[in-house]
């Protein structure tokens, strides 16, 4: 049957025989009705179609062979040809501000967290500049937890050599996987000291919790620094804090790790002591008493000690062995655990790890040393210093270097002034009483980061957070920042946010993060369970 004919048949003929090679066509479908693309130029007409069929039957059979025919072009005629539209919208003024906006977002790949039409990931040279590689990795830094950790191989084989047997040698520049991935790990237990101690200042040992980014760690017990200063009287204002004032104070903690799967990677049982940096009025009074006394005790007025005699800045020892009205001395309180702790794991291969940033660090120092001095026995000891000052004269870098047992590594940000001070003493003849560090170093940058302003002041440079967001990036010296650094930005945006570029600062709130926001205020952005940020000292 010819188109003409069916034109001139019966009306009711199209509805009950059909033609042979129509049959397939107008038989109905068990598939769900589409709604007719806006793209297609015969939606229209199509949509014209569904509402003829769903009208009751009509007496003229001019539409109904119209109906026949338009059912007729849909099974022998060609599919419409739908127009690109991405050529016309280039040339549609009206779609350029929407283009633009999503093509800043588009390279945030927002559709991961909010589905958008359309959305397409991609980046111009133009924004190269405000992250390591793309504005794809910038989410990645702006996002709240890194969305992969950062996976941990095997490192018994070689575990003395990251505990520093060696001194480091040809794994700092460049700086080695394997020892970066250590560092983060030793300096997030810091910043969880610091987020326990200001959660709760004032609080008792059995009242804090602690809870470590590293579950296979336990802590096993706190430790307390107290200053044989005391607040006078006038000085003390009617609002100013308890917990700023008094003299002992929640110092860090001392943590073993539980996880035998992570003794078997690492291939000892590591013991890790954490102290965190200054931060009473009292701390901040001893760290400016910086004059060189016997690691021994005070020296008697007058008398002249040998040239070779070990001493350390008057403050730090003070902080270190001075014993509070309910604490014991931090000396004693470290030493009782680590002999306790050792006694526990007799006969397996231990490790001793002692990690401070500033005021932490120079504590560390003298752990290391009565630990080496004291227990014959002792495991090895390795200090990691984030950021710490000089501690001794040259006869204490001596003492720590001929022990056989303690290595020291320090991390140092280009600019830190706390990593100069305290400076020289009074020079006498033929003595050595100026200040010198102990131990290797690992010199890293600000300027070298993507994120932070080359011109970072000096509370920038000297705070932990910049301290690890730079060895996450850092590949060696004149090297580019490491393009696939995965640790977060946010805390560090949160604390230096007028040392953090604006492009970062701008893509943050666009991503719904609010710069001026507390740091990690109901959350912890780092770790989850942890109450506050630390401070920049």
């Amino acid at each position: 049957m010819t188109i003409a004919a069916a034109v001139t048949a019966p009306t009711i003929a199209p509805l009950h025989v059909a033609p042979r090679h129509a049959a397939p066509a107008v038989q109905p479908r068990a598939a769900p009705r589409r709604d007719p693309s806006p793209l297609n130029p015969n939606a229209p007409a199509q949509q014209a179609l569904r509402t003829a069929a769903s009208a009751p039957p009509s007496s003229s059979s001019s539409d109904s062979a119209r109906a026949h025919i338009a059912n007729l072009d849909k099974v022998l005629g060609k599919p419409p040809q739908v127009p690109r539209v991405a050529a016309s919208n280039a040339q549609d003024p009206e779609q350029e501000p929407l283009s633009v906006r999503h093509g800043l977002l588009n390279a945030l790949n927002l559709s991961f967290f909010v589905p958008m039409p359309g959305m397409r990931a991609r980046g111009t040279a133009a924004d190269e500049h405000m992250s390591p590689r793309s504005l794809m990795h910038m989410q990645q830094l702006l996002s709240a937890d890194s969305p992969r950790a950062s996976p941990r191989s095997t490192i018994a084989p070689r575990w003395r050599s990251l505990h520093g047997e060696g001194g480091w040698a040809g794994l700092l520049d460049p700086l080695d996987s394997d020892l970066r991935r250590e560092l983060l790990r030793y300096g997030d237990f810091v910043q969880a000291a610091y987020q326990a101690f200001h959660s709760l200042p004032t609080a008792s040992a059995r009242h804090r919790g602690l809870m470590l980014p590293d579950r296979s760690y336990r802590p096993t017990r706190s430790l307390f620094a107290t200053s044989a200063l005391s607040m006078p009287p006038w000085a003390k204002r009617p609002n100013t804090p308890e917990w700023l004032t008094q003299q002992s104070n929640w110092v860090g903690y001392v943590a073993v790790c539980e996880s035998e799967r992570e003794v078997a990677r690492m291939g000892r049982r590591d013991i890790a002591i954490v102290l965190r940096g200054t931060a009473t009025c009292l701390e901040w009074a001893e760290n400016l008493r910086a004059s060189l006394v016997p690691l021994d005790g005070e020296s008697s007025d007058g008398a002249e000690t040998g040239a070779e005699e070990p001493k350390v800045a008057r403050g730090f020892l003070s902080l270190y062995k001075t014993a509070g009205e309910k604490v014991k001395s931090l000396s004693e309180e470290v030493m009782e655990e680590v002999r306790r702790l050792m006694e526990k794991y007799k006969g397996e291969e231990l490790s001793i790890t002692v990690v401070g940033h500033s005021l932490g660090a120079a504590l560390a120092l003298l752990v290391a040393d009565e630990v080496a001095a004291t227990i014959p026995d002792a495991p090895p000891v390795a200090v990691v210093s984030f950021g710490g000052p000089k501690v001794g004269n040259a006869a204490f870098v001596d003492r720590l270097g001929s022990s056989g047992k303690v290595n020291v590594l320090r991390i140092v940000n280009a600019g830190d002034v706390v990593t100069k001070v305290p400076g020289v003493a009074p020079r006498l003849p033929h003595k050595k009483e100026q200040y010198q560090h102990v131990g290797a170093e690992l010199r890293i940058d600000s300027k070298n980061s993507p994120c932070l302003r080359p011109d970072a002041g000096p509370a920038c440079r000297h705070d932990l957070e910049a301290y690890l967001h730079l060895i996450d990036g850092f590949t060696g010296t004149g090297r580019p920042f490491r393009h696939d650094a995965r640790r977060s930005v946010i805390r560090l945006l949160q604390l230096q946010r007028g040392n953090v570029k604006k492009e970062y600062v701008n893509r943050a709130r666009e991503l719904g993060v609010d710069p001026t926001a507390p740091a990690d205020v109901g959350r912890s952005m780092a770790y989850g369970n942890c109450a506050v940020a630390s401070p920049s000292s």
